[in-house]
């Protein structure tokens, strides 16, 4: 996995991440989210939780809520509205609005984000260096729905996603499912459960399996690349 070409320092190095497993609790708090320190932590799924003018707290949250790609479900109504193509998809054409939108669309029973402007500014770091990826959907030239993460090896590790329209953030993940089918990807990364994913048919990993999953994951060598380029053609749809 080509995320050892960073080098590593010792003000990197977390606690074990099965270390906490009763869910609620942050596994550390403190230092930066400089994106050498977001790629190691990501790898080892553990991620940065927290609110502007606070510490840092890194999470590693267990049981885990993933999406296995190749058992994903996409509901017949789901299918249908896919088949119409009535919006255009994009992999990595306007990452900086996706994550601006995640950040400042307010969502139902939430106060404030996460994403803070220092974890934004990482973010796009790491998209100029093609681990950070998004998709978007369109509406002629109005950016109407999209999601971002970042991929490892074989994992995505998904971050937000926004809609503008019904249904664009599903359309979005339904598009990055369908690359990740193709490209063999073992997991994603959802961290906690919500009714979107719960759709797609995620399921809650123990702690054995899932550090099993990225420990292994490591041995992969990561699509580092911009995905620009993808066009999806896939009988998922």
């Amino acid at each position: 996995m080509r995320i050892v070409d960073f080098p590593f320092k010792q003000s990197w190095v977390f606690p074990h991440p099965a270390k906490k497993r009763d869910g609620e609790f942050a596994l550390i708090s403190g230092g930066n989210l400089a994106p050498e320190r977001l790629l190691t932590a990501y790898a080892w799924g553990i991620f940065p939780w927290y609110s502007e003018g606070y510490p840092v707290s890194w999470y590693s949250l267990i049981p885990r809520c993933i999406i296995i790609p190749s058992e994903a479900i996409i509901e017949k109504n789901l299918r249908a509205i896919l088949r119409k193509n009535s919006y255009r998809v994009t992999f990595d054409a306007a990452f900086e609005q996706v994550i601006e939108n995640c950040a400042v669309i307010q969502r139902t029973g939430q106060r404030g984000t996460w994403i803070t402007d220092d974890l934004k500014n990482s973010f796009i770091q790491l998209h100029e260096m093609h681990w950070a990826h998004s998709v978007e959907v369109w509406d002629n030239d109005e950016l109407v729905g999209g999601l971002y993460g970042m991929a490892i090896g074989k994992v995505f590790y998904g971050e937000s996603m926004f809609h503008l329209r019904s249904n664009t953030s599903k359309i979005a993940f339904s598009h990055l499912i369908a690359f990740l089918q193709a490209q063999n990807y073992s997991m994603i990364d959802c961290q906690m459960e919500s009714p979107l994913v719960n759709r797609f048919g995620s399921i809650l990993a123990d702690a054995d399996y899932f550090y099993a999953e990225l420990k292994q994951n490591l041995l992969e060598e990561s699509d580092n690349f911009s995905w620009q380029s993808i066009k999806i053609q896939h009988p998922l749809f």
